[in-house]
């Protein structure tokens, strides 16, 4: 406990330290942000779409990870941050846009230096989305960006969206784990035309579902999580032979297009039809 609160001491000094070294950075004036840094997968994509050119100087390293961001090859063009309160600040932002469920601290502390900090929640259903780009557009200075990938993206999801029901799927990832409607992937399957399984004992967002309960739902198509070898005991689940046997000729993965609210959605869409 002393440790931890040793080292916290530390961090505070240190950023202490910096604020007293450097002008503080600029609050917001109304004016577009200058130097915008994102900390978080999803506002990454979102801010690369949206930002003009020069406004966005940093987004996170996972931004620049092809497993898990569509985005990966243009994230190169940009300096990468880990999500620390120190390195961010040295960048001079005067607009630090993170998620929800980003690192608390960090963005705590970013506020208590004097630097503007907005936080975008996970967006789980189509209207979200829509939402979304509007805000990040707003934040931006960039509204009628942020219109033009709406509209865009409303027209690709009228074409990528299955007029007809096409039955009955099933999302299943490691340990176990099932996600329902009110998940970014429920509305993907909804989209696609696949009624959810999860639906059928009433699960809404993403909890466990025991293996047998799925095999007895018998879906037409199955979706697994991805599986990073390496990286999880609990993947092993999804090597069970029981999955293959569901629906072997209709398996799939979720990957990088599955992760964020984005309109990259309409490429997964896309992929179950």
């Amino acid at each position: 406990m002393r440790g931890c609160v040793r080292r916290s001491r530390a961090i505070l000094a240190a950023a202490a330290l910096i604020a007293a070294a450097l002008p503080a950075a600029s609050k917001t004036t109304g004016a577009a942000p200058q130097r915008v840094v994102s900390m978080n997968l999803c506002s990454d994509q979102l801010a690369m779409l949206l930002a003009a050119p020069g406004q966005l100087i940093s987004v996170s390293d996972l931004a620049s990870d092809p497993r898990m961001s569509p985005m990966a090859d243009r994230a190169a063009a940009y300096a990468k941050n880990t999500g620390r309160a120190e390195e961010i600040y040295l960048m001079r932002p005067d607009l630090v846009i993170a998620g929800t469920y980003s690192g608390t601290a960090t963005v705590a502390m970013l506020r208590r230096l004097g630097i503007r900090v907005e936080t975008l929640p996970p967006a789980e259903s189509l209207d979200a989305i829509r939402a979304e780009i509007l805000r990040m557009g707003d934040l931006l200075g960039r509204p009628q960006a942020a219109r033009d990938l709406l509209d865009r993206f409303d027209a690709d999801l009228a074409q990528a969206r299955s007029p007809d029901r096409r039955g009955r799927a099933a999302l299943y990832y490691a340990n176990g784990f099932t996600s329902g409607r009110a998940t970014l992937a429920g509305t993907i399957l909804d989209a696609a035309g696949y009624d959810n399984v999860a639906g059928d004992y009433g699960i809404a967002t993403t909890t466990p579902l025991p293996m047998e309960l799925l095999v007895m739902t018998r879906p037409d198509r199955l979706i697994t999580g991805a599986k990073w070898p390496g990286q999880s005991r609990g993947e092993a689940i999804l090597d069970h032979p029981a999955l293959s046997a569901i629906a072997p000729a209709e398996g799939q993965v979720t990957d990088r297009d599955w992760v964020c609210g984005t309109p990259f959605i309409v490429q997964a869409i896309r992929s179950l039809r």
